[in-house]
């Protein structure tokens, strides 16, 4: 067992409240957000430092500068004593440690517990004794609570800012709920989205689909801060990647050409599609309305029968069906965009959607690349279509699987980059995002959303996020958001404010035991050293990771 360092011992607080501890070491030593633990009897308590206070038992020295008038002894005297620093503890977890080993109390303890393979820890249900001693965590500490990092499917998302110890996620419980991650623009959550992809593919136990809007994850790209270069996901996985360009022909960024190309046939658009076009296209309030008439006539149809019509077609149309002739004469105009846009064809070359749904379930992982197509409208449209078929294949597959005794689908993640344009509170409930983030991983599928304005995403949906990490936030609004539906908001709320604009973060939600801020990893040629070295999960074997880094 580590030796802790104690710092300090308690002298109040409830269950209610934050614990009290008076400080005994250099308040420069501990920090805002600092992992502590206070031993008690049988129990091992964790929390979070969430402020230090100045006190002095006699206010009198406290405003004067004792320190040059008294001798240096009575003076250093003064400091833990007359002038002192209480420490803030948000409690967050216990570990039962049971009785003193080799007592008759301890193999009684034993024997109730002996199908308990993993350390004890429990909600805070009590409070350390008076004078029980505080201690900045240790490594063995981090790893009870946040997993050993040699343990299979612990994976390293950064490190505590004081001591420097390694803090994991577990990958499998990560995928069980959806995610998000969060930071104002330029605090790295490209990055950051990029490290827990990395760990997610490597781990291979679930396959992933990024909708990647700004072509930053399949092929090596150059940082638009710093102008340095940085690795492809595609580049380190090879064959285990895919990379889809949306559109026949297309490339990405004018230098990479994708593996295969995806077009979208028009029978697979649905009146459900354009409905949530509503604010980007403006379409009027009459809209649902006169796109049902045209799929009641036309059924699946309805989009390549629309596109053919000529202005005078569409008010011929409209007399003969009773239909608003203005109404639909406005939602043919406004569909003109969508009407000429080249990846929206009869009939594809190829089944892309159907390429897409195989590689997904042969365990290997698909960057849909938006190329030139970067507008809101191709994003909306086409994230939410293509996602809404391929849920839509892992429900037919999970209720193959419960009731015929078929294959268990494999676990979907779906990346959402600038997710309030598809989760905001005008359009969600008309998204297939927003009935996955409700469905808590029903049918296999969740999602990793990455937003820079979490307020901007309907309510509901961020209620039902598991893990959070979150970089620092500069808007009160998009802090509050971040927040929502955790306990202890108002301890959280501070230390998400004055996190490090860059490199550090903040875990939170289900998917983590407790809150805690970490100094997250770089997203640098250590980093896949250090991943790919560190066991292979993957086909291919250690040497030929590692070869392709240029690491002999």
């Amino acid at each position: 067992m580590t030796e802790h360092k104690i710092i300090g011992y308690m002298v109040g607080g409830g269950l209610k409240e934050s614990f009290q501890a008076r400080l005994t070491a250099n308040p420069l030593e501990v920090q805002e957000g600092g992992f502590v633990v206070i031993d008690s009897g049988n129990f091992r308590f964790y929390g979070l430092a969430t402020d230090l206070k100045l006190g002095a038992t006699d206010p009198r020295f406290a405003d004067e500068q004792s320190e040059t008038r008294l001798p240096p002894e009575l003076a250093r005297a003064l400091h833990g004593q007359t002038l002192y620093t209480n420490l803030e503890i948000l409690p967050a977890l216990m570990l039962d440690r049971g009785p003193e080993p080799g007592t008759a109390e301890y193999k009684i303890w034993r024997a109730e517990h002996a199908d308990e393979n993993e350390p004890r820890v429990l909600p805070v249900k009590t409070v350390p004794q008076h004078h029980a001693p505080v201690s900045l965590a240790a490594q063995e500490d981090i790893a009870t609570i946040f997993g050993d990092p040699a343990k299979k499917g612990n994976f390293i998302i950064g490190y505590t800012p004081e001591q420097g110890h390694p803090v994991c996620i577990n990958l499998d419980r990560f995928v069980q709920r959806s995610s998000g991650v969060f930071g104002a623009t330029g605090t790295g959550k490209s990055f950051l989205t990029r490290l827990v992809l990395a760990g997610l593919i490597h781990y291979n136990n679930s396959s992933v689909l990024v909708l990647d809007m700004h072509n930053e994850y399949g092929f090596d790209d150059v940082a638009s801060d710093t102008r340095m270069p940085v690795v492809g996901l595609k580049t380190k996985f090879g064959a285990r990647v895919r990379v889809v360009g949306l559109g026949a022909g297309s490339r990405i960024r004018q230098n990479f050409t994708p593996d295969f190309n995806l077009e979208i046939a028009m029978k697979d658009i649905t009146p459900g599609d354009i409905e949530l076009l509503t604010p980007t296209l403006n379409l009027k309030e009459t809209t649902p309305t006169t796109l049902n008439a045209l799929y009641t006539k036309f059924g699946p149809e309805w989009f390549a029968s629309f596109k053919a019509m000529n202005p005078e077609e569409v008010e011929v149309w409209a007399q003969e069906n009773g239909v608003n002739e203005i109404a639909i004469g406005a939602l043919h105009g406004k569909l003109g965009r969508l009407f000429n846009s080249p990846y929206i064809v009869a009939k594809p070359a190829t089944d892309g959607v159907a390429e897409i749904v195989k590689t997904l379930q042969d365990g290997r992982h698909v960057v849909l690349s938006f190329g030139d197509f970067d507008s809101n409208l191709d994003y909306l449209l086409v994230s939410n279509l293509l996602t809404r078929l391929i849920r839509n294949a892992w429900e037919k597959s999970t209720n193959d699987f419960r009731a015929h005794a078929a294959k268990e689908p494999r676990p979907l993640v779906i990346v959402v980059e600038e997710a309030h344009k598809l989760l905001n509170r005008e359009i969600a409930d008309q998204t297939t995002f927003s009935t996955i983030a409700r469905e808590l991983r029903k049918y296999y599928v969740t999602l990793l959303i990455v937003d820079q304005r979490p307020s901007q995403i309907y309510d509901e949906v961020l209620s039902q996020l598991g893990t959070r990490i979150s970089g620092w936030l500069g808007d009160e609004d998009d802090i509050h958001a971040v927040l929502s539906g955790l306990s202890n908001r108002e301890a959280l709320k501070g230390m998400l404010a004055r996190l490090q604009p860059k490199e550090e973060v903040l875990l939170l939600g289900w998917g983590v035991p407790m809150p805690l801020p970490v100094r997250s990893r770089r997203y640098d040629d250590q980093f896949w050293k250090e991943l790919l070295a560190a066991g292979n999960d993957s086909p291919r074997d250690n040497k030929t990771n590692l070869r392709e880094l240029g690491f002999d």
